[in-house]
């Protein structure tokens, strides 16, 4: 018995539906996007404010659905000596702290997320864990950020206290211990993937 023309057309559409939905339903990997990217240090010292900035970093995103931003795998990496402070004697007092020599970089990478609500138009709130290395010393952190996914274009958004002393670097020092820097120290970040 031969299929008619019909039950093949049928057959053959059924195949591609599969296929198209298949992909549409495939993990999608974003890449950070170093120039549109943020990521900033702010903290405190017995003279005044500071901050820092990263001018180097890279990382990825997978999100298992964009439709419902659940994430499947998110990790960013910047190097130590990019961070600058417009600073030259601040930036090598903060390289020191951080043993730039040994530790050439500090990594986040997502562990777990706990999380994920829908703000709408492609917007979310995401409650997470992950491991972040500063120094050599891996420690799991709680991090809440915004996902905003628009087309090709992902950006998380948010900000994080931690404590120096957490990740065993000691506050920097300067003029001989004069200037001494607060142990809290606060993280913003947008950081842009496409």
């Amino acid at each position: 018995m031969k299929p008619n023309k019909n039950e093949f057309k049928r057959v053959l559409s059924l195949m591609a539906l599969f296929i198209l939905t298949c992909n549409l339903i495939q993990a999608q990997q974003f890449n950070l996007i170093n120039k549109e990217s943020s990521l900033t240090v702010l903290g405190t010292s017995s003279l005044h404010d500071w901050h820092i900035t990263a001018e180097q970093q890279s990382g990825i995103i997978i999100l298992k659905n964009p439709e419902t931003g659940d994430i499947d795998k998110c990790t960013i990496e910047i190097v130590v000596e990019s961070l600058k402070s417009g600073k030259s004697s601040m930036d090598k007092n903060t390289y020191k702290a951080l043993k730039s020599s040994s530790y050439k970089t500090i990594s986040f990478q997502l562990t777990e997320v706990k999380e994920t609500l829908s703000r709408g138009n492609g917007k979310f709130t995401a409650k997470t864990e992950g491991d972040l290395t500063i120094s050599g010393v891996k420690k799991r952190i709680p991090l809440e950020f915004t996902l905003n996914i628009v087309g090709n274009k992902i950006t998380l958004a948010g900000e994080k206290k931690i404590k120096m002393t957490d990740f065993k670097v000691d506050p920097p020092k300067a003029l001989l211990g004069t200037i001494t820097t607060g142990d809290d120290i606060t993280i913003k970040f947008s950081t842009i993937f496409k």
